[in-house]
């Protein structure tokens, strides 16, 4: 079927004159001022991308983060209990003097030594677990990992060591679980002071 509104190709190609054929412009085809809309849009497409992975990155090592502190700190309320039990076993090791382990019967030196291997056992458990115990005698006191509970007028050590401990502190990965009770020396040497370089 031919359409009534188009010039017969074969009728205009027997008459001479040529066929003009108007050109075809494609829809899609951006026009002269649009290219730089698609432009802009193209790089704000490509900036939201950006952004969005930029966000997955950081959710996907938070996350990570995360799943490692509750790893190794997931466990601190329980520890912090365990820690009685540590300390009752201590004290049940120091009320008893030297001079009666020495000199006790078997059956006293047994109990003793059971003891001795029950807290050593607890403190085993605990460290595989990331709780460690410490012990500050003899360092300057640092308010970060212990607590003075008094001062004692030493002045065989410089101002500011720890000479007793009271109770022992723990930590839990890189994190102060219970800090150390402790008793620090005052009177003592200070520190001393910066030489003034004088000209």
């Amino acid at each position: 079927m031919t359409d009534p509104n188009r010039p017969d190709d074969d009728a205009a190609a027997q008459s001479g004159e040529p066929v003009v054929s108007k050109p075809y412009i494609m829809p899609d085809d951006p026009e002269e001022g649009s290219v730089e809309a698609l432009t802009k849009e193209a790089a704000e497409a490509r900036d939201k991308m950006l952004r969005t992975l930029a966000e997955m990155e950081n959710l996907r090592k938070r996350t990570s983060r995360e799943v490692a502190d509750a790893r190794i700190y997931g466990i601190t309320g329980f520890a912090r209990d365990i820690l009685d039990i540590a300390d009752n076993l201590q004290r049940a090791l120091d009320a008893v003097p030297e001079e009666m382990k020495a000199s006790a019967d078997p059956a006293l030196k047994a109990f003793i030594e059971g003891v001795e291997l029950t807290e050593r056992s607890l403190l085993n458990t605990l460290e595989k677990n990331g709780v460690k115990k410490f012990d500050p005698s003899g360092e300057k006191f640092n308010p970060n990992f212990q607590q003075a509970m008094y001062e004692v007028p030493d002045t065989s050590v410089p101002s500011g060591t720890v000479v007793q401990v009271v109770q022992a502190g723990y930590t839990i990965g890189e994190r102060v679980l219970r800090p150390a009770l402790v008793g620090v020396s005052k009177g003592g040497a200070k520190a001393a002071p910066a030489a003034d370089v004088t000209d």
